[in-house]
């Protein structure tokens, strides 16, 4: 077995402003367990469970909003997320790196690719037509994803192909990174460090 994988892979993230206090916990071993509190945004919530439940990483989430702004409360919810996620992944060696996946939602149909390399790079497109979704604005939850997504570090790439329901559009997207992300942080058995040419991520 991988010496690596024999440690748990848990990362912690506290964010505390003016406008939001956020404490995050992953563990990227774990069972699809979450446990969510963003003060109020029961989609945010869903998500973030989707994620979890998708990826079988365990996450928790405390969120509690300093202004009432929801749109600080939904980005800074992802930042940590996301920060959480990129800790856990240590110095990210002997892992598969890449993952992928093509995701049905109903009438929705996601793509979603990840290399885990440490270059930071995201091309998203959500394809969302109305303005609200479930009660939260299209620009939030396009900022929860993009945030979500630039803040981890890695190469992602996310396109939502077709779909009629905006609700599945996301829910789509949201599910096609977890399986993507899980595959691409499942350790390789014959990995002998980094998989880069590099010798680093």
């Amino acid at each position: 077995m991988i010496e690596e994988s024999k440690h748990e892979r848990i990362g912690e993230t506290t964010r505390s402003t003016k406008e939001t206090n956020i404490k995050v916990t992953v563990n990227l071993d774990g069972t699809g367990k979450a446990n969510t509190s963003s003060a109020g945004l029961p989609f945010i919530n869903h998500l973030i469970e989707s994620l979890a439940r998708h990826s079988m990483i365990d996450i928790n989430v405390l969120a509690n909003s300093n202004d009432n702004i929801v749109h600080h409360l939904i980005e800074d919810t992802a930042i940590s997320l996301s920060r959480a996620l990129d800790k856990a992944l240590s110095d990210r060696k002997h892992i598969f790196r890449f993952g992928y996946a093509i995701v049905p939602m109903d009438d929705s149909l996601t793509i979603a690719s990840i290399d885990l390399v440490r270059r930071q790079y995201s091309r998203i497109s959500l394809s969302l037509i109305n303005n609200k979704i479930e009660g939260i604005y299209k620009e939030d939850i396009e900022h929860f994803v993009r945030s979500l997504v630039e803040n981890l570090n890695a190469c992602v790439h996310i396109d939502v192909k077709y779909g009629e329901n905006d609700h599945h559009k996301v829910e789509s997207v949201i599910k096609a990174f977890a399986i993507a992300f899980r595959m691409a942080i499942n350790f390789d058995p014959r990995s002998q460090g980094v998989a880069s040419t590099k010798g680093e991520m």
